[in-house]
């Protein structure tokens, strides 16, 4: 039996407040192409398909259409649905009946004391008999978990205790010869993170699991929820297959990727990685932060050749600055003049001294609402280069005052 593994889609995500449209569509149409060829019997999508609860009606759009066409090139195709920490339960769970019609399973949410039936999932082989169950556990947030003797407890040990109870109950059904896999969206203890685009699942408290939640009985368990590729407690059959676009300027180096799982009757097989082609380059210029001279000369020495309209690649410039650099964005502006990328992040690293101020200084404890505008200017200066501002920065400062004083008493 052959399983694609995939999760992390993040359809409708602005980037720097520039749509990602057109890259997710060119990633659902390969993967489309994906199962056209290899035919896998099942897909397993672990979560955040959109990025946010309340997607627009294109992202919308982009994954029915996407569910439509796998369905058409792969009639037999059973197709798994969980919801990640992004999504929108209710959302994703609204046209559940539809999508049963189709062979496609969204499980969204789990009541805390709810029967593992729902989410237990027959996935077919090509012969149509059924090879493997499927335990759909989606997101659980902390009011999703179980009590224990009504009191409630840690949130990785409800986690725990509902994968518990979903495998006892895949044992009881499952023949000999059929093969446990399981979903989930969660963080696993030791899993790599991306800290500029993964959201924390638990706000305050513990959330990472340990792997050793999912039973030696379970052959594959398909993970979604951190963007890097990786395997996890060193168990190849515990994994993270990763997003499938790099959704930060820190994820540009991350293997993108989807996964072909290979199943031999109860056991794990083989996993193979399948590559995704980037659509969109994501250029960091220069790889670390430079002096303001270096660094216009590299973006003026960027390669931009035969790239197709549409396809510009996304920029971050890092600067290395000395003190303040009234026009540094107009100087790297000029240095692209005539390239096509797109300009979506400028990150200045500041080389302070090393002096530090002391906390508790008089200075540092001046209340905010006690003072001017331009003594709050002056302060913050100080304290983020280290000397006073300027004749001409003050000037400017003072002039922006004027007219937002101007603007108010209007």
């Amino acid at each position: 039996m052959k399983l694609i593994h995939t999760s992390d889609w993040h359809l409708g995500q602005l980037f720097h407040g520039y749509e990602r449209n057109a890259e997710h569509q060119v990633f659902l149409d390969w993967l489309v192409e994906q199962l056209q060829e290899r035919k896998p019997d099942a897909l397993l999508i672990a979560g955040d398909i959109f990025d946010h609860a309340n997607p627009s009606g294109q992202s919308q759009r982009q994954f029915y259409r996407f569910l439509a066409a796998a369905r058409e090139q792969c009639p037999g195709l059973d197709i798994v649905v969980i919801a990640g920490n992004h999504d929108s339960a209710g959302r994703l769970e609204a046209p559940e009946n539809l999508f049963e019609a189709f062979g496609v399973r969204v499980i969204g949410q789990l009541q805390p004391e709810e029967e593992p039936n729902r989410a237990l999932i027959p996935l077919h082989d090509s012969s149509g008999k059924i090879a493997a169950w499927c335990l759909g556990v989606p997101y659980l947030r902390p009011g999703d978990v179980p009590r224990n003797n009504g009191e409630r407890q840690a949130y990785p040990d409800g986690i725990a205790d509902t994968y518990r109870r979903h495998l006892h109950a895949a044992l009881d059904q499952r023949q000999t010869d059929q093969a446990l896999v399981a979903m989930g969206h969660l963080h696993a203890r030791g899993g790599k993170t991306s800290e500029d685009s993964e959201r924390r699942l638990v706000i305050g408290g513990e959330e990472a699991v340990d792997a050793g939640i999912f039973g030696k009985e379970l052959a594959y368990v398909a993970l979604g929820h951190l963007h890097l590729a990786q395997t996890v407690g060193g168990e190849d059959r515990i994994r993270y297959c990763g997003s499938p676009l790099p959704l930060s300027f820190t994820e540009t180096s991350y293997p993108h990727q989807v996964l072909e799982v290979h199943l031999d009757g109860a056991r794990l097989d083989r996993v193979e990685t399948i590559r995704v082609p980037r659509p969109v380059e994501m250029l960091r210029v220069p790889t670390e932060p430079k002096p303001l001279g270096e660094t216009l000369e590299a973006l003026e020495s960027l390669e931009t050749e035969d790239i197709e309209p549409g396809r510009e690649p996304w920029l971050e410039v890092r600067v290395l600055l000395e003190g303040p650099e009234p026009g540094l964005r107009q100087k790297i502006e000029e240095a692209l003049a005539d390239k096509p990328v797109r300009l979506v992040k400028i990150s200045p690293t500041r080389k302070h001294d090393g002096s530090t101020d002391e906390p508790g200084s008089d200075e540092g404890a001046l209340a905010f609402d006690l003072e001017r505008p331009d003594q709050l200017f002056v302060r913050r200066y100080r304290e983020e280069w280290r000397e006073d501002p300027d004749e001409e920065l003050t000037s400017l400062f003072l002039e922006l005052q004027d007219r937002a004083h101007q603007e108010d008493a209007a």
